[in-house]
């Protein structure tokens, strides 16, 4: 029989979760696969945003699309998307665990080290790895359920995994904002990363593969002095365009990558092989 390696990637008949649907990259990662056939749950914390880019979504492409609004730190909240998506499309296959949080109070967030509250540590906390950890776990036991296996990426991030330089951010500026990398979020990412692995082997007889997907800096912006001292640790010169991480998904959740698990790809232009 000929075989076709085009028909890996497509997603055709099957159902994608992405939390953080409304995000940066979220609406990229949404928009991909529901152009790979994907029925897609845009999942977010504002219900009504989120049902806004699924009816897009559905317009444009043709394919299922479903808005649900979800606090991905309350299982409660979790369970009930879960059981919607499911009540919607039958089953999952695909989940793209990928919300994660910064403050509402950037001072806060953007706070030293030294001073930094337990409380917002906290907070950061409770999206960014205990979210993880409760989708994971009410979307991986829906899969062994259905008894049909699945893919999971979880995104991480390049400060997960390394150091982030602060001379970068000496005159840096965010929508307006002096910006740094918090303490926090390199060791929520880097933890993701660690829950990959460990579940990854764990659901591995489940045919359940568990990857992460781990971005570099994306040009989103921030101001020229930012982008000009980021670029100058890169190999390729300069920040990630949100649309380049997208083929990185399609590859982990489709079939193209069925002997792939427990990997972490990822996509930073070079700068963690300096």
């Amino acid at each position: 029989m000929k075989y076709t390696y085009r028909d890996l990637f497509d997603l055709r008949d099957r159902t994608a979760i992405v939390t953080g649907g409304l995000g940066i990259l979220g609406r990229r990662f949404c928009r991909g696969l529901a152009e790979f056939g994907a029925n897609v749950a845009v999942v977010d914390l504002d219900g009504e945003q989120a049902q806004a880019y699924a009816d897009e979504l559905s317009g444009e492409l043709d394919v299922g699309a479903l808005g649900v609004a979800c606090d991905v730190s309350d299982p409660g909240s979790v369970k009930a998307m879960v059981g919607s998506v499911v009540e919607r499309f039958g089953a999952i296959d695909i989940l793209h665990n990928n919300a994660a949080s910064k403050s509402k109070d950037l001072d806060e967030f953007f706070a030293p080290f030294e001073d930094y509250s337990l409380d917002e540590w906290r907070r950061i906390m409770s999206v960014n790895i205990d979210g993880m950890f409760l989708v994971a776990q009410a979307v991986g036991g829906r899969m062994i359920a259905q008894g049909t296996g699945g893919s999971i990426i979880q995104t991480a991030s390049i400060y997960g995994i390394m150091a982030s330089d602060k001379r970068i951010y000496e005159g840096s500026f965010y929508l307006g904002r002096q910006i740094g990398n918090p303490a926090v979020y390199s060791a929520s990412k880097a933890s993701v990363v660690g829950l990959t692995k460990y579940l990854a082997a764990y659901w591995a007889d489940k045919g359940i593969r568990v990857n992460t997907l781990t971005p570099g800096g994306v040009e989103s912006g921030q101001n020229d002095t930012f982008k000009q001292r980021y670029s100058a640790r890169i190999p390729m010169g300069r920040m990630a365009q949100g649309e380049e991480l997208v083929g990185a998904l399609i590859y982990l959740a489709s079939d193209a990558s069925s002997y792939v698990t427990g990997h972490n790809l990822v996509v930073d232009g070079g700068l963690n092989a300096w």
